[in-house]
């Protein structure tokens, strides 16, 4: 299962690159596309879940690095919360 990792900005400018267990993730986000705060969560979660489910269908158990990764984005994203107009852009997959 290749592992992937994307790079996002976030609402103050700042990046991050963050970690997924499978290429699926390329499913759920388009490099250069910025979205809404609320949708980035949104597609997040299902996206790490949706990672996590197939290591756990491989080999048996959920990948703990997905949900810490997952943890990771909503807690940056609780920073920029009040900001109703606040958006995250996915920049490149590696």
């Amino acid at each position: 299962m290749p592992e992937v990792r994307f790079e996002v900005r976030w609402p103050d400018d700042s990046t991050s690159l963050c970690y997924s267990p499978s290429s699926t993730i390329r499913d759920y986000f388009n490099p250069g596309q910025a979205y809404p705060l609320k949708d980035f969560l949104r597609l997040s979660q299902a996206a790490l879940n949706h990672a996590s489910e197939r290591v756990r269908q491989r080999y048996g158990y959920a990948c703990s690095s997905a949900a810490q990764q997952l943890s990771e984005i909503e807690r940056r994203a609780t920073a920029y919360a009040a900001n109703t107009d606040a958006t995250v852009t996915v920049l490149r997959f590696e």
